[in-house]
């Protein structure tokens, strides 16, 4: 069986799974960030290399405060918590997104975490926290045109590749496969750029009950598609 690279996971289905269960959105998200721990465990030894992660995004401070301030609280822990993580899994941990609207001692837990985790390189794993694909190309747009005002980049020499090293993904492989799961099929504002050619999977199951085996069933769809990057197959004239 041939493993992606780099596997991006729009985690989705917590909070109905919760309520389908009779249980508040909070229940669900935690069962959801206990999973995610299964998962990175599972993605190393299915021989992943890069795992992205869709966690909270730009638009979900729209949702109830109650909401959100379960979500920031599970963020604090998660982050204590992935330190262990990382060890165990020789985990890269880098969050990717725009952490300036958390508070302090969060985007403290945030540095703490890329800073104790850079030691380490057999599975790398980004969060996307407050990200927002179009927000993040907004950013990496103003840092070209810092960087073209001050004479450091030249309009001519701007290439895909170039975009490409100011996003937040910056020197990290195009997803192979995006998973999403709890049954929709959008991007819903994730990796837009990065994701031009990669292969896409939806399932109906819930990111609580996402296990080793519908990880396997994702990875095995993927063998069977053909990634031409927009060439044609040859034909066999035999």
């Amino acid at each position: 069986m041939k493993v992606p690279n780099h596997v991006a996971i729009i985690l989705d289905g917590n909070g109905r799974w919760a309520k389908a269960k009779g249980m508040p959105r909070t229940y669900g998200h935690i069962k959801g960030c206990e999973n995610l721990e299964k998962i990175c465990s599972i993605a190393k030894e299915l021989g992943v290399k890069y795992l992205t992660v869709y966690a909270f995004s730009t638009e979900n401070w729209k949702r109830s405060k109650e909401e959100v301030d379960g979500l920031m609280k599970l963020f604090r822990n998660y982050m204590k918590k992935c330190i262990k993580i990382s060890a165990e899994n020789k985990m890269r941990v880098k969050v990717i997104g725009d952490p300036t609207a958390f508070d302090k001692d969060l985007q403290q837990k945030i540095r703490e975490l890329e800073e104790y985790s850079s030691q380490y390189d057999e599975l790398h794993f980004q969060i996307a926290l407050n990200y927002g694909s179009r927000d993040e190309i907004r950013r990496a747009m103003q840092h070209m045109a810092e960087d073209v005002k001050k004479g450091i980049l030249l309009p001519e020499t701007i290439t895909e590749d170039t975009v490409s090293s100011y996003l937040d993904t910056g020197g990290l492989p195009d997803p192979d496969l995006l998973i999403r799961t709890s049954g929709e099929e959008r991007l819903s504002n994730f990796l837009m750029w990065q994701l031009a050619y990669t292969e896409f999977y939806f399932t109906d199951v819930p990111w609580p009950d996402f296990d080793k085996p519908e990880f396997e069933k994702a990875i095995d769809k993927f063998n069977h598609r053909e990634r031409r990057y927009g060439g044609v197959k040859e034909e066999s004239h035999v």
